[in-house]
């Protein structure tokens, strides 16, 4: 038997876990994904992108790169800070089909600094 057609074209699943203020490890919700995952929703919505989900989600454990999301069936992940990085992410990743890669984790990412020294090296 074959794998059957996927449900969705983009499933996007937006961490909106939260932690105590003083957590050594942070939390993506006091780093703004509430608002932007109600941005995306109304954003893709305003845009018709049809066959797409934007859920939200318990802890991904990558706090301390969050904000985090992940969009499959790619299974792309992504942190972002504000609308302009949602807009390059739906622009560029659910339409396009490309990657935004200024923005992407890789599973080799842990810190922040992990990030920055990889995005510099190009």
């Amino acid at each position: 038997m074959t794998d059957p057609k996927m449900y969705y074209d983009s499933h996007v699943f937006v961490c909106k876990n939260e932690r105590p203020a003083d957590h050594p490890r942070g939390c993506c919700l006091h780093r703004g994904s509430g608002e932007l995952h109600a941005y995306m929703k109304e954003r893709t919505k305003k845009l018709g992108i049809k066959n797409a989900r934007i859920n939200q989600s318990g802890c991904l454990e990558r706090c301390e790169m969050g904000p985090a999301m992940v969009i499959y069936p790619e299974g792309v992940w992504y942190t972002y800070r504000n609308k302009d990085d949602i807009d390059e992410i739906i622009q560029t990743h659910m339409i396009d089909g490309g990657r935004v890669e200024r923005l992407m984790l890789l599973p080799t990412d842990k810190f922040p600094a992990d990030r920055e020294s990889r995005l510099t090296e190009r």
